[in-house]
This record gives structure tokens, C-alpha cells and sequence, in this order.
């Protein structure tokens, strides 16, 4: 409803100003008309003239409402550009900034009076040198702002405030010590379901963002004519209605989209350049690309790895052996973790628990894997 509004003003103004050009050019059209017109008398001649400037304003306002979608569009990319750039900028920078700006021009204006009755440049001083004094207001107070209050509040708080100061040294270091980088999360370590164990534990800190387009993507999964895709969707919105019932961790969701962009990947790095906040992900490729672009990325599957029990060669474990494996004579088992242990010679042990020595261990990127062979004086024992 507002797009529309904004595409019917646009037409208006750029309507308005054919009217005013149409009018300013009366006096070249005017003799055009009186000798088409002359003849048919003056009340003719008055309706040709309002006819050329209905004409004209009619073609501007459709031109501009043409042009007004092309105008909103742009005007949407300039603001998120702006909005990206003004979110970096601390908080007492923009405000010395804007403080700074608006000293420039009032300084720029008050000089700009003395050039008026300059004559053809007069008009144009004021002009250039707002966008002189402007920047440079801008520029200084950005830069010497912030010491300038930092020197103020040093100089002038005097002994009086010294309880003052020393509690809000206090509150700022206990802020500092329990306020934490949010982490941005993405489709894929929602659906996984391990983000909602790590919460109950206390070990990770809020808060959890998550965008509204994460939430459209579950919510189009969830949609899924395939069943395996439809539950993994469901899976992961009803993950986030338990984490916000337990309120553990506080979840926030984002509103911030990125129209240019259509891929969910691509946003999520966006997003998570732009606020600077830690990405968290069990997705590979999105892994490695955001890591390139510089963002921190917390990964589960690299922290399940991480805290899995640490086994070395020649150590003995006892392990079900539960079924064969691809080589001969090899047996199958598996640590309480999921971490399968190839042990040799454990065919014949297959159902039977028994002692196995580790004999090596291969880290790859799914995880890891142990090789081990059973003891030879031991015949096996059941369970």
C-alpha cells in the first residue's frame, strides 16, 4: 500500500515540474499557437494554450509513474547501503558526526549571505561551500568528538564523582564479562537438533539470532511434498519453540533481508558481516566460504569432534563387536560417540563384547576413525 502511494507522489512531483516547464516555455510555443490558432479566435487560442499544458502535465505525471518503481527500487538499495555503513559507526561518532554536520552548514550558510549579490555566481557560493564546511565538520567532529567528551568527563567529574565513576567501572566490567558476540544460526544447525543440547548445558552464551528468512526456508522444508524433507523442516521449527520454552538462551529473530541476494547462504554471510557477528553452521561449503570472507564461524560438528574421548595407539578398550566389516575376518564396533572402530580379526566375535587394542586412528572430515585388533589370548565373552 505505501509502495503505491510513494509511485502515485512521484508521479504528482514529476507532473508538477512538466507543468512548471511547460509553462516557462510558453513564450517559445505561444507564437506557434497564435499563428495556428489566431484565426479561430481568442477564446481557441486560450484553449490551445491550456490544452499544450494539460498535454505536457498528463505526459510527466505518466512518465513519472513509470519511472517511480525503477526510483523506489534504487532508493531501497541506497538506504541499506547507508544503514550497513551507519551500523559500524559507534555510537558516539554518529553523534559527533551529526553534531559536526550540522555546525558546518549553519557556518557555511552564514558566510554563503555575503556572496548573494554576487551577480551569475552569487547563488551557487553558498552551495559549494556548505559542501565544503559540511564535510569538514563532519570529518573533525567524528575524529575529535569522542576524546573531547572523554576529556570533559576527566576534567570536570572532580572528586564528587569519584563513587560514580567507580561503579560504573564496576557495571562495565561486568558487562564485558557477560555480554557475548551473538551467533547467527542457519538452517542446517537448527534442523541438526544438537544446538538445543548445548543450550540446556550452559556452555554457549546468547543470543541466538535467527533471521526471518532461516524461518521462511523451515517453513518451505516443512511444506515439502517429500516426507524425509518435510520432517526435518518440522523438526527444526519445533527445536526453536523448545529452545524458546526453555529459555536458556535468549532467541532473537532477525528481520534484516537482503533483496538482491536470493540465496539463504549469501544473506546469512551478509548478515553476518554487516552486524559482525559469529556465523554458526554444520553446513561444509557454507563453512569454508564464510571463513574465507573472514567471519568466525562456530561449527558443531568440528566441537563434537573436538570433545570426543582421546584414544592412542597401544591402548585397550572394551567394545561389542557388531558386525562384520567390509574386509576379511574384519569386525565392526562403535565407541558411545558413533565413532566406529574397525577392529581385525574381530569376525568371529560379532555379538560378543571384548577386549581390543587401538592400533592407529584416521581423523578425516567427517570424523574420525579407529582401527584396532583383539586381544589374541582371549577367546571372547558374552555380554
Amino acid at each position: 500500500m505505501i509502495y503505491r502511494i510513494l509511485r502515485y507522489v512521484i508521479a504528482i512531483l514529476v507532473g508538477t515540474a512538466a507543468y512548471v516547464g511547460m509553462d516557462s516555455l510558453a513564450p517559445i510555443i505561444d507564437p506557434y499557437l497564435v499563428s495556428q490558432f489566431e484565426s479561430f479566435g481568442d477564446m481557441s487560442l486560450t484553449i490551445a494554450r491550456i490544452s499544450v499544458l494539460i498535454l505536457g502535465t498528463l505526459i510527466g505525471v505518466i512518465i513519472g509513474y513509470l519511472i517511480s518503481s525503477f526510483i523506489l527500487k534504487q532508493g531501497l538499495v541506497i538506504a541499506k547501503r547507508l544503514e550497513r555503513i551507519l551500523t559500524h559507526i559507534p555510537n558516539q561518532e554518529l553523534i559527533a558526526g551529526t553534531i559536526g554536520l550540522l555546525f558546518g552548514l549553519i557556518i557555511a550558510n552564514l558566510i554563503g549571505v555575503a556572496f548573494n549579490q554576487v551577480p551569475i555566481i552569487g547563488p551557487y557560493i553558498p552551495i559549494i561551500l556548505s559542501a565544503i564546511f559540511g564535510y569538514s565538520g563532519l570529518k573533525i567532529m567524528a575524529r575529535k568528538g569522542p576524546e573531547m567528551y572523554n576529556n570533559y568527563v576527566q576534567q570536570w567529574g572532580g572528586d564528587s564523582n569519584k563513587k560514580t565513576s567507580r561503579f560504573k567501572m564496576f557495571s562495565t566490567h561486568k558487562s564485558d564479562k557477560t555480554t557475548s558476540t551473538p551467533k547467527l544460526l542457519d538452517t542446517s544447525v537448527i534442523i541438526d537438533g544438537r544446538i538445543k543440547e548445548l543450550c540446556n548445558t550452559g556452555f554457549i552464551e546468547g543470543p541466538l539470532m535467527v533471521p526471518l528468512f532461516v524461518l521462511n526456508e523451515l517453513q518451505i522444508i516443512s511444506d515439502s511434498a517429500d516426507a524425509t524433507k518435510r520432517n526435518r523442516g518440522r523438526r527444526g521449527l519445533d527445536i526453536l519453540k523448545e529452545m524458546q520454552d526453555a529459555n536458556k538462551v535468549a532467541i532473537e529473530v532477525v528481520e534484516d533481508d537482503y533483496d538482491d541476494l536470493t540465496e539463504v547462504d549469501s544473506k546469512l554471510m551478509r548478515l553476518a558481516l554487516d552486524k559482525q557477528w559469529k556465523l554458526m553452521t554444520n553446513d561444509f561449503n557454507l563453512n569454508k566460504v564464510a571463513r574465507v570472507q573472514g567471519i568466525e564461524v562456530l561449527n558443531l560438528n568440528e566441537l563434537a569432534n573436538v570433545l570426543k574421548p582421546a584414544l592412542i595407539a597401544g591402548e585397550w578398550i572394551r567394545v561389542q563387536i557388531m558386525k562384520e566389516g567390509k574386509e576379511v575376518h574384519q569386525g565392526v564396533a562403535y565407541l558411545d560417540d558413533g565413532t566406529m572402530i574397525v577392529v581385525e580379526d574381530g569376525k568371529p566375535y560379532v555379538g560378543q563384547t571384548v577386549e581390543v587394542m587401538v592400533t592407529s586412528i584416521l581423523q578425516t572430515s567427517a570424523g574420525r576413525m579407529i582401527f584396532a585388533r583383539v586381544d589374541g589370548g582371549q577367546n571372547g565373552q558374552g555380554n
